[in-house]
């Protein structure tokens, strides 16, 4: 019978609790820490060890995976335990900026650590399933070294050697993943503006959400097109967009609900227009979202 390597999960909201069962549920001995030692009660009735203290957790594997608010909470851990990070491996999947994980990779470098940055793509219920998969990056030997383990937790996706690239394509996901939860939350206000119920707008909604892939592929490739800096609208232009733009303003104004987040979209096909990109295709935003007007 094969012995798996023993983990040390730092952590444990429903992210690191989620980690800790599927690591122990593929045969890894699973140590735990928390700074609430009551959250460790359900994964170590299910048969991990918890550790009384950061860097007996460190000290109890080669790995730790680091699932924390963000990285000051990695320094306010791990401050007082860097004597136990000499020789080990860390995978922080706790969100922060590039930068933040690029200094957080040279602080572990400087206590003789070897640092790797994650980002789980899916949320806690899907942790160790098929579609789960996480991005990482950081040294290459780290990753090879740590891969298998790592893909019981999802399907691993390295990036490359800079620690803040897989900090930055999180995050690029989270920028779709939030600014679409807040469009749809505008949208149901704006509708029940008019005195319709959330529970019969949602099903009307979803079609457009889950659409939107394949109108992308009907039309000309949006990514190439913005590769090639050419954007011919004869399919849609930023006139059009932004006409549309334009009357959800007015329509939320009227409603009186809140117009943050229709009016950064307006200014985006503003600005196109603006610009004497009006004919250009929907793309063209992205010349004005690269270079914003200081007054923007």
């Amino acid at each position: 019978m094969t012995t798996r390597s023993p983990v040390t999960v730092l952590g444990l909201g429903p992210m690191g609790q989620a980690m800790a069962r599927s690591l122990m549920r593929a045969g890894h001995p699973v140590t735990v820490w928390n700074r609430t030692p009551g959250r460790a009660e359900e994964v170590v009735a299910a048969g991990a060890q918890l550790a009384a203290t950061p860097a007996q957790a460190v000290a109890a594997g080669d790995l730790s995976i680091l699932s924390l608010t963000d990285y000051q909470a990695m320094w306010d851990t791990l401050g007082g335990a860097t004597a136990s990070l000499r020789g080990r491996t860390l995978v922080n999947l706790s969100s922060d900026t590039p930068d933040r994980t690029r200094e957080a990779a040279v602080w572990a470098a400087g206590h003789g650590a070897t640092f790797l940055t994650g980002g789980v793509m899916v949320p806690a219920p899907m942790v160790g399933t098929e579609a789960a998969y996480a991005y990482y990056s950081g040294p290459r030997e780290a990753m090879d070294r740590h891969r298998e383990t790592l893909a019981r937790i999802g399907t691993p996706r390295y990036l490359g050697e800079d620690p803040g690239l897989a900090q930055l394509m999180y995050l690029a996901h989270l920028d779709v993943f939030l600014t679409t939860l807040s469009s749809l939350t505008h949208a149901v206000a704006l509708l029940q503006s008019e005195g319709l119920k959330a529970s019969d707008v949602f099903p009307e909604l979803m079609p457009t959400l889950v659409g939107i892939p394949a109108m992308l592929e009907a039309g000309r490739n949006p990514a190439a097109q913005i590769d090639a800096g050419e954007h011919p609208g004869n399919l849609s232009t930023a006139t059009m967009m932004g006409a549309t733009a334009d009357h959800i303003v007015a329509a939320s104004e009227q409603a009186g609900i809140d117009l943050a987040l229709p009016r950064a979209v307006q200014r985006h096909y503003a600005r196109a227009i603006a610009d004497g990109h009006g004919g250009d295709n929907w793309t063209r935003i992205i010349d004005g979202i690269r270079t914003p007007h200081p007054e923007a």
